[in-house]
């Protein structure tokens, strides 16, 4: 502590005020005026559809669209973005080369007029020195076409709020504005936040030529072991209660619930083993593991092998729901619609539509054929009288008049179109919304009977495990179980404090399985989180606030505490986490890290920004296509349900992404559950209110 602040943080403050003065000096941006353009292809047009077959019409042509495309340019930048005064960049980055030496801010927008000079974070290349390379390194790069070498004096992370400079992150210390010193400014050594000592920390599945050749009880050299005394590749994951759920009797329903990380799809996977060393029959395609993503499905299909099943099938519930009901309705389209609003989500996911089918197939007598059954579900749909005494029977209050109507209205809508594309209209928009295909399965099973299978015999699986049952809905599980054969046996597996699907109606284990007619199916709890440390669960239950179930959990070991991070932009954060990434994948090359956003669009932006630091093993992660090897994987939250990470960082945790929603609260709590030794928590706005109770730093 000195009596005086640092030259660095001097330094700091005359930068900031000479970058300011200079910004105060650049006139407002201004907008060019779109009427010129306007007049223009109003004139064109003209030209167009004037008849006069003396024009040049590929000439006009491509004239009007160049400046359509002008307009539409013009329309969609709206006003020139600007640097934000108060806020103007978050690193400075000083580079000697050629003999000389210049100072680069980095920020949200570039800026190189009046002497300044910020640079965009995201697309200048310049700005991949400050991602690649650290204080005191030299680099060597192509810039713009032209190598450029030599070394970087300066490297240091700002933050300035409502033109303030409030921190200056360097190499030689952290120094922060701090009242109460009589500097007005306390510095500390900089130790810089670590991810370390988790390493390989998370269960990973090695195929092993052992494993694919054994099943479960049976040797090395073939010798068969007894089942209830010797299950070899499992003796180290499986406890007490674990193991009792997984040896019960094969036929009826198991309904497995516990935390995340208590073992729900282990139990539930190895109990396909146990069976199948009794009946190997088990281990063929009339067993279904029915999942609730691909990453999971590949997660499944990466772990049977390992307990010698081969021949069973994973699927995601809509590839598998997608698949029959092509199979049995194979003149309807394939094509999906991607605007169902939620109203018509949720009443199409309804167990009422259920119970309206049943009366519909009753009270209407016809044959038992494919064609009367699609005539079925289009009546339920369309049939608004006949809609509202169902749900007033079935669901009183829930819809309102207003809400079946627009529900009707959208229906006729979309069968309109899809009987004009089925007649051969080609320009219409035939596409059924997702909801359809366990609607119309289901209508093939009141009217016709069995679902046909791919050989042409009726589907009757033997034995149907699902996972992360809460995100079905009661109509979509019927379909299944009415696919099943007799003494056949099924395992249900979930978690309601993991239940992110909103729409599909699931609201209560009780009232789930009322809905499907199994009010008497006991639920086994799993009350032992093996995954995430005590620190981790112990937040991961805070975010849950009154959505916790009563259940405690039981954890089995500490770990580091949560940490949460507030940055001023996705480039400071960027920043900060390339360093940390790069010291973590140097020190534990075998590590994996999960890195996990709200949406699509951040996981592009961070990913893109984390390129530019050349990190050893970074991936993009889409559409779950996880390798389940080490590495640092970019994604988001919606992708990594069931699966788990060494490290977690969860970026951009602000109001906006995560209000203090029943649905907010549960993502987040997916999300902090994923991580085995240590989470990590970012925000570059207003952060969560769910996350008040974490320390930021």
């Amino acid at each position: 502590m000195g009596d005086q602040p640092d030259d660095i943080v001097l330094e700091e403050q005359m930068a900031l005020a000479k970058v300011t003065a200079q910004l105060a000096e650049i006139p407002p941006a201004k907008t060019a005026s779109q009427a010129p353009i306007i007049r223009e292809l109003e004139r064109l047009r003209e030209r167009l559809l004037s008849g006069d077959e003396n024009k040049d019409l590929s000439t006009l042509s491509e004239q009007y669209h160049n400046q359509s495309a002008i307009l539409d340019q013009l329309q969609n930048a709206g006003h020139a973005i600007q640097v934000d005064a108060s806020s103007p960049y978050f690193a400075h980055l000083r580079l000697e080369e050629e003999g000389g030496q210049r100072d680069v801010y980095l920020g949200r927008t570039t800026c190189l007029e009046k002497g300044v000079r910020i640079i965009d974070w995201r697309d200048a290349p310049i700005s991949k020195i400050f991602y690649s390379y650290r204080q005191g390194e030299e680099f060597d790069e192509e810039i713009s076409g032209r190598e450029r070498q030599g070394s970087v004096l300066v490297r240091r992370m700002l933050r300035i709020r409502a033109s303030v400079l409030e921190r200056v992150q360097a190499p030689e210390g952290d120094f922060r504005l701090d009242t109460r010193e009589p500097t007005g400014w306390s510095t500390e050594s900089l130790e810089s936040p670590r991810l370390s000592g988790g390493e390989s920390a998370a269960l990973r599945y090695e195929l092993d030529d052992l494993g694919l050749s054994r099943r479960m009880g049976e040797g090395r050299d073939g010798e068969v072991l007894r089942a209830d005394k010797h299950l070899p590749e499992i003796t180290s994951l499986i406890d007490p209660s674990q193991f009792d759920l997984i040896t019960r009797p094969a036929s009826g329903y198991l309904v497995i619930r516990g935390s995340a990380g208590s073992g729900k799809t282990t139990v539930a996977l190895h109990r396909i083993a146990y069976l199948a060393f009794d009946d190997p029959r088990i281990d063929g395609p009339d067993t279904l593991v029915v999942v609730f993503s691909n990453a999971l499905a590949r997660y499944v299909a990466h772990v049977l092998p390992s307990l010698g099943l081969r021949a069973v099938r994973i699927l995601t519930y809509r590839d598998w729901v997608h698949g029959e009901r092509r199979r049995c309705f194979p003149e309807l389209p394939v094509a999906v619609c991607e605007e169902t609003p939620a109203m018509v989500q949720r009443l199409k996911l309804h167990s009422g539509m259920d119970v309206a089918l049943t009366r519909q197939v009753a009270r209407v007598s016809g044959p038992r054929t494919s064609d009367q059954a699609f005539d079925d579900w289009a009546s339920i749909l369309t049939q608004r009288h006949f809609l509202g005494d169902v749900f007033e029977e079935v669901a009183p209050g829930q819809f309102s008049e207003r809400d079946l109507d627009r529900f009707v209205e959208w229906n006729r809508r979309r069968l309109d179109e899809l009987s004009s594309a089925m007649a051969g209209d080609g320009e219409a928009d035939a596409g059924l919304d997702p909801e359809d295909d366990a609607l119309l399965l289901r209508a093939y099973q009141l009217r016709v009977g069995k679902l046909a299978g791919r050989s042409g015999r009726p589907l009757n699986y033997r034995h149907i495990v699902i996972d992360e049952v809460q995100d079905f809905a009661p109509i979509e599980v019927r379909v299944l179980l009415a696919s099943m054969q007799r003494e056949s046996s099924i395992t249900l597996a979930g978690d309601t404090q993991q239940h992110l699907m909103e729409h599909s109606g699931f609201t209560s284990w009780r009232g789930f399985f009322d809905d499907l007619g199994l009010s008497g199916a006991e639920i086994e709890t799993l009350k032992v989180s093996y995954r995430s440390s005590e620190q981790i669960m112990n937040f991961a239950t805070s975010l849950l606030g009154d959505l916790h179930e009563e259940d405690d959990v039981v954890t089995t070991r500490t770990g580091p505490p949560v940490e949460f991070f507030r940055l001023t932009d996705r480039g400071a954060c960027v920043a900060f986490l390339s360093d940390v990434l790069r010291d973590l994948m140097e020190a534990e090359p075998n590590a994996s890290v999960a890195i996990l956003t709200p949406s699509p669009v951040a996981s592009d932006v961070y990913f893109e920004g984390l390129e530019r630091a050349e990190l050893l093993l970074l991936r993009r992660i889409r559409d779950g296509e996880f390798p389940f090897t080490a590495g640092i994987e970019v994604t988001e939250i919606t992708q990594v349900k069931g699966l788990e990470f060494d490290y977690v960082i969860v970026l951009d945790v602000d109001a906006s992404n995560y209000p203090d929603t029943p649905a907010a609260r549960r993502l987040l709590h997916v999300a902090a559950t994923r991580a085995v030794h240590q989470l990590w928590l970012m925000s570059v706005g207003t952060p969560s209110p769910l996350v008040e109770a974490v320390d930021a730093r």
